[in-house]
């Protein structure tokens, strides 16, 4: 049967007035969106990312705003019941529709669905929205509340004031974090519209799958809000198959399920280990279409005991695959500027690198619903945080209410996407009660108010989304366990951050054996040409109040230094600095995830902090803000290869200080090369390892075939340290069966200061081939982490490279934002460096 069409939208976005009553402003505002974006627009405000104008614009969050608009709705818009929806109201506001108060939110994750029957004119109407200033009531609901809960200060950075993020619902990091800007940004970032029923609107839609030998059956699960008793038609429409029902609702909340076969199913499998096919399934409730798509997999997380403790590892379709990837963070500090081309981009980039899970972290946001799609066409699976981080919560009755409709809504929405891998409670929550002195002074208090919260996540995941597991915390040992998840590394997931925080050698990496690290990091500026955006040519010293304010990590830039000063000679001026420190970003995090893959099956995830940036910024991510690629994600490139060939130091008697930690710049008794094969099929790689002289000239050491098993890492050469001189190190690549190279990497058992480096001189080649501009790179002397840039926006094929004498490399250029560019275009703007010009 046909379904009718009685239900339709009126979009409500579009543009409004934007007034301050404190202040004499009124200007133009487009919605959705926010206040900052309308103020630039309307050169109301500076610049908030250049200089120290973050603390110019301070005002903006201070003051409380309204917006208006005036919309014509016709007759036919407004002949049944009324439904006015308005998604990520941020954040305190009140409604108005033609004066009359109609709704109060006061949580940017929710979506408000207001009944406005019989409150809708024919003709001319007026919506308005009153935000109220967060930061006040924030500060109010603390004030008030029984017990102090004490709030994370990382934005308290360069004198900013803190503001109590815990007590109101938006994302923690719009106050700022130890990476990001203080703006608190206003708005409106999802639905406005004007819904007209029948009888009944959708609220969601989630589908279940149970796969079969050679089927897959779906169970569609459709919940209606019914404003009376009556019929409804609901139609689905999946594979060719449609499914049409005359449904009887009650007033209020239903649920309908049915049921749909998949023959012969198309398998959805992450990037990298197959293809992502999506079906479409097509919702109509008498003209209230739908659109959503679906991957057919099957996922679980094997948490059960072992030899060591217990496994925490990803089954996906019947195989135990390694996650690879990082951890996400909003795009951008001013919403409007987050676009679905912007967040493309930036997902092409993390599967470029060979990633195939992302962390979606507790301190930001729930993302808009075509973030989720792009996940689930591009292979990237989610491991989703709900939105609590750093700090304890309010746990009282009201606060519980809204979180439980929050999360309520946000599984509902998300579960169908084959990219949600995992509901996770928060992040470092728990472990934050050793954080502060109120909550260290009285733990089981604040353990107990915790409880209250996590359960309640706990229930809702296992309610309405039962196929999925729910994980406490990140990092967290697992099911009611509070105990301390930052430093056991035999099961759950790990937090490991004592190379940054605790100014540990990047060899601490291979103390430490997790199941599965969820998080650890390690700092570089942003790029020389994103400085450029920010600083003044006076301003890029890494001491300077304007670096220092673009770097919210306390005693960052000194960190970067310092580490610098262990690894390298020191660098003779700022922009090299920025080049090596973006060097020795890439070398920490390659130690890392070198080691932790080499321990496979053990460690079966890896998700270094962070992928991308909020605003530019010195931070741990591997994309500088606006996506550019920074040289450590053309290394997450290479070390998140899916076969991979890892050096491994072997040192028998490990020498420790009286804190019983391992006595820095320790040699190797030997050097273990160990292959990492992680797709589903063996293979067999010839392997050639040879020794090359820092001045050039090279032996072999070691050449030889071996055949890796299925999703295994096995050893397949020791090279003696005491067979290398001291001015050599390991060069080595290996191959498949027809000879294609499969990758390289090489191996310094020293801190590159204690070799004596030479320069060399690198000739660059251009040429045009399929399209693509090739660059030919070619060096007359080794040439350590060369590094070719120019000005368009795309990304090399590889960079940060070693060049060997009498091996030339041709690199390709993949132009981003769909652009192409031939090597005429490129060629003007060619920069390329390497490591012997930095001193």
């Amino acid at each position: 049967m046909a379904v009718s069409t009685h239900n339709s939208a009126l979009d409500l976005g579009g543009e409004f007035t934007l007034t301050a009553g404190t202040r004499d402003i009124s200007t133009i505002m487009n919605l959705p969106g926010d206040v900052h974006h309308a103020l630039l627009a309307a050169d109301l405000i500076p610049d908030p990312y250049f200089g120290e104008n973050e603390k110019e614009v301070m005002w903006v969050n201070e003051t409380a705003w309204s917006v208006e608009r005036r919309f014509t709705a016709a007759a036919t818009d407004i002949d049944g019941y009324l439904t006015l929806t308005l998604a990520e109201v941020d954040c305190i506001a009140t409604i108005f529709l033609n004066g009359e108060e109609i709704a109060r939110t006061d949580n940017s994750f929710v979506r408000n669905d207001i009944d406005v029957t019989g409150k809708v004119k024919a003709g001319e109407n007026t919506l308005r929205i009153d935000f109220d200033i967060a930061p006040d009531v924030a500060k109010a609901r603390a004030d008030a509340h029984p017990f102090p809960i004490p709030f994370t200060k990382n934005y308290q950075t360069n004198g900013l004031k803190g503001i109590h993020m815990n007590f109101i619902r938006k994302a923690a990091c719009h106050a700022g974090w130890d990476w990001g800007i203080c703006l608190m940004p206003i708005g409106v970032y999802g639905t406005m519209s004007l819904r007209k029923s029948r009888l009944a609107r959708q609220e969601s839609v989630q589908v279940d799958q149970a796969h079969g030998q050679n089927s897959v059956e779906l169970s569609i699960k459709t919940r209606l809000f019914a404003f009376a008793q009556g019929e409804v038609e609901l139609e689905h429409n999946i594979d060719g198959q449609v499914i049409t029902d005359k449904v009887v609702v009650q007033q209020g909340d239903n649920v309908v399920t049915h049921n749909v076969t998949i023959e012969n199913p198309k398998i959805w499998w992450p990037a990298g280990q197959g293809e992502q096919p999506l079906y479409d399934l097509v919702t109509n409730l008498e003209g209230e279409v739908t659109n959503r798509k679906i991957g057919l997999r099957q996922l679980d997380w094997v948490v059960e005991k072992d030899e060591i403790d217990h496994t925490f590892k990803c089954r996906i379709n019947g195989r135990d695959i390694t996650m690879m990837g990082a951890n996400w963070i909003p795009a951008d500090a001013i919403p409007s500027r987050v676009t679905p081309a912007v967040i493309r981009d930036l997902l092409k980039s993390a599967k470029a690198a060979n990633m195939n899970m992302l962390r979606i972290w507790g301190g930001g946001q729930y993302e808009p619903d075509w973030f989720y799609d792009l996940c689930d066409e591009l292979g990237i699976l989610i491991w989703h945080d709900f939105m609590f981080a750093c700090m304890s919560y309010p746990s009282d009755r009201t606060f519980l209410k809204s979180v439980e409709t929050e999360i309520t809504q946000q599984v509902h929405r998300l579960s169908h996407h084959a990219s949600i891998a995992l509901w996770c409670g928060d992040n470092e929550v728990i472990g934050s009660l050793d954080w502060y002195p109120e909550t260290k002074a009285d733990k089981e208090r604040y353990i107990a108010n915790y409880d209250r919260l996590n359960s309640m996540l706990h229930r809702i995941v296992e309610d309405e989304d039962p196929a999925r597991r729910f994980w406490p915390s990140s990092p967290s040992l697992g099911y009611m366990d509070f105990s301390d998840g930052w430093h056991s590394d035999t099961r759950g997931d790990l937090h490991y951050w004592d190379v940054w925080h605790s100014a540990k050698s990047f060899e601490a990496y291979r103390t430490v054996n997790p199941r599965f690290a969820s998080e650890f990091g390690f700092q570089s500026f942003t790029s020389m040409n994103v400085v450029e955006t920010f600083a003044l040519e006076k301003d890029r010293n890494p001491s300077s109040p304007v670096m220092e304010n673009h770097q919210r990590n306390a005693g960052g830039n000194a960190r970067i230094l310092e580490t610098m000063t262990r690894y390298f000679r020191f660098p003779r001026d700022f922009e090299q600095m920025v080049f090596l420190s973006q060097i020795q970003q890439g070398l920490a995090i390659k130690t890392a995830i070198e080691y932790w893959r080499s321990t496979k099956p053990r460690c079966m995830g890896t998700l270094y902090w962070q992928i991308n940036d909020i605003w530019p910024v010195a931070s741990w991510s591997s994309l500088d803000y606006g996506g550019q690629w920074k040289l450590m994600h053309y290394m997450a490139r290479r070390f998140f290869l899916p076969v991979n060939v890892v050096a491994v130091p072997q040192i028998t008697e490990v020498q420790t200080n009286t804190r019983g930690t391992p006595v820095e710049g320790q040699l190797p008794d030997q050097i273990a090369l160990r292959a990492i094969n992680d797709t589903g099929k063996p293979v067999s790689i010839a392997l050639e390892v040879t020794a090359v002289k820092v001045t050039g000239g090279s032996r072999v050491v070691f050449s030889g075939n071996s055949a890796v098993g299925p999703d295994a890492a096995i050893t397949v050469a020791d090279i003696p340290f005491a067979d290398l001189a001291e001015d050599e190190f390991l060069y080595f690549v290996w191959r498949d069966a027809q000879g294609n190279i499969l990758g390289e990497n090489d191996y310094f058992p020293k801190p590159y200061k204690a070799y004596e480096l030479v320069g060399a001189e690198i000739r660059a080649e251009w040429s045009d081939r399929d399209g693509k501009a090739v660059l030919t790179l070619e060096a007359d002397k080794p040439a350590f982490f060369t590094t070719a840039t120019v000005d368009a926006p795309g990304y090399f094929s590889d960079n940060a490279i070693t060049l060997l004498p009498g091996r030339p490399v041709e690199l390709s250029f993949i132009p981003r934002h769909g652009h192409s560019v031939s090597s005429s275009d490129l060629a003007g703007s060619l920069k390329v460096q390497h490591l012997a010009e930095t001193f």
